[in-house]
């Protein structure tokens, strides 16, 4: 007689951004690969909760953010908003969008993230996927992967940070062209551009983006993450003002376990076994 085989486990949202901790190293993957982990607002709440979540963690100390399947993001769920609910659509316009809390939305949680970001670009990134991707620290991205910036294509602006990073990252004028135009970048066109840190064979981007968090994991943590601060500060400081700053995070970085353990691992020569206090 054959037997039945229960049927798969209903898919929840807690299943739609997979979290996972390693080695120091905290994976946050969309997973809505059979819509290209396009991101609903139940999607980027979730995202923007296991953000804050690493970036709180002790044990975490390099962020990398992916997608599964053949797509990194393709955006935010444009399909629900045309049907009248969802993110853009008339009743997110009239009702929830006017009260959206920014200081909890994913953009704003990256770019005040203290952790390292690495961005995993398994495949293509397209609007809010590409703003996203823009607003880690570092992005290793598949020789298949591509940047779509088709935002007034659809029209709307990059509305979760492109239009403060691209010009920030590639100057104005390529920023412009790059933005006015709704183009879309292959993945050698954003390592010349200089979007891209590395770019390599689509099956290697994990293991290549865990080998470069691997390395920043093994760094003293606090003094990464006073790096990264002095760093966002930087974007908006006269010389003068960011080297004071630079200065005051020294001070409780001299007093740190972790310094006398970098000074002594070098006298020693040995790695460094660092503690993060």
């Amino acid at each position: 007689m054959m037997q039945t085989q229960p049927a798969p486990a209903a898919k929840t949202l807690d299943d739609e951004v997979l979290y996972d901790v390693r080695d120091g190293i905290a994976t946050l993957t969309l997973n809505r690969p059979e819509r290209l982990n396009t991101i609903s607002r139940e999607m980027l709440m979730l995202l923007g909760q296991l953000l804050l979540r690493a970036d709180a963690a002790p044990a975490v100390r390099v962020v990398i953010l992916t997608g599964a399947g053949r797509a990194c993001c393709a955006g935010l769920d444009m399909t629900a908003a045309t049907k009248g609910s969802g993110i853009g659509s008339q009743n997110d316009t009239n009702g929830t969008v006017t009260t959206l809390d920014l200081k909890t939305a994913p953009p704003t949680i990256l770019f005040n993230m203290e952790k390292p970001t690495i961005c995993a670009l398994n495949g293509s990134a397209a609007g809010y996927g590409m703003d996203m991707a823009l607003g880690c620290d570092i992005r290793i991205m598949a020789d298949s992967a591509k940047f779509a910036a088709a935002f007034v294509k659809r029209g709307v602006v990059p509305e979760s940070g492109g239009t403060w990073f691209l010009p920030r990252m590639i100057g104005w004028a390529k920023a412009a062209e790059l933005i006015f135009t709704g183009r879309t970048l292959s993945a050698a066109e954003s390592l010349d551009m200089g979007l891209a840190n590395e770019v390599v064979a689509t099956g290697d981007v994990m293991s290549r983006a865990n080998a470069v968090a691997a390395e920043i994991a093994g760094n003293a943590p606090l003094a990464v993450q006073a790096a990264k601060r002095m760093m966002r500060s930087g974007l908006s400081e006269s010389f003068g003002d960011h080297v004071h700053h630079v200065f005051l995070q020294l001070l409780p970085l001299f007093r740190s376990e972790d310094f006398r353990e970098g000074m002594t691992s070098f006298l020693e020569k040995r790695p460094p076994n660092f503690k993060g206090r």
